[in-house]
């Protein structure tokens, strides 16, 4: 049986926008009506992408509603992520996201693991289509994403797979070095400023750095 993870606050309308105003001058916000394609279009493109939607994951993974995402396919990704982002040390790896209904295609792994607590062989010959969460053994640890457990990221990486052909999205925590995992909007914006991060998605807002 499944259960949750997903326990912290969810933040309304008027809380998001009244953290906006912490921001003026630094951010630009724009109301979305499809923050699901837009953001899969975006992590297609290139861009990091930083998603904040609805309560926050209880437990020691990232699980796709306090996340930094990015396009698993790009073999510079892990560099650039662990230098320009999370200022971290330059051989940790990055985990798999991928849909349940194509996780065997990929990995070695016939049960589900929607915790982020297996890790699985990538099969050989599919490695070199997502090198960014490839482990140097060739393992990832993979989150298994079902659309009972969270709708919201599932479609995400559903409108990912329509635009690439690959059902998988790299999948970190939405935080730096040192720091807990974002759980306000605020928390999200601060981040945002801080790092690489080229787009920040909280509920249905698309936001960007003011040049």
């Amino acid at each position: 049986m499944m259960f949750s993870p997903y326990l912290g606050k969810e933040y309304n309308k008027d809380e998001i926008e009244k953290a906006f105003l912490n921001y003026e001058g630094k951010i630009r916000v724009m109301e979305c009506a499809d923050v699901f394609s837009k953001a899969a279009a975006s992590i297609a493109d290139g861009k990091i992408v930083g998603w904040f939607q609805g309560r926050s994951e209880c437990g020691p993974r990232a699980l796709g509603n306090r996340s930094i995402l990015a396009d698993p396919r790009d073999p510079g990704m892990k560099d650039y992520l662990n230098a320009k982002v999370k200022f971290r040390e330059a051989f940790r790896p990055f985990a798999p996201s991928v849909l349940w209904e194509y996780q065997q295609e990929y990995f070695e792994l016939d049960i589900p693991s929607p915790y982020m607590l297996i890790v699985s062989d990538i099969l050989e010959e599919k490695q070199h289509l997502i090198p960014s969460v490839t482990h140097v053994d060739g393992s990832g640890r993979l989150q298994t994403v079902m659309k009972e457990l969270n709708p919201k990221f599932y479609k995400l990486i559903e409108r990912f797979n329509e635009i690439t052909g690959v059902p998988i999205v790299l999948n970190t925590s939405f935080n730096i070095r040192g720091e807990p995992i974002v759980e306000t909007p605020d928390d999200a914006i601060r981040c945002f400023l801080g790092t690489g991060i080229d787009e920040l998605f909280i509920s249905d807002y698309y936001i960007q750095k003011q040049i």
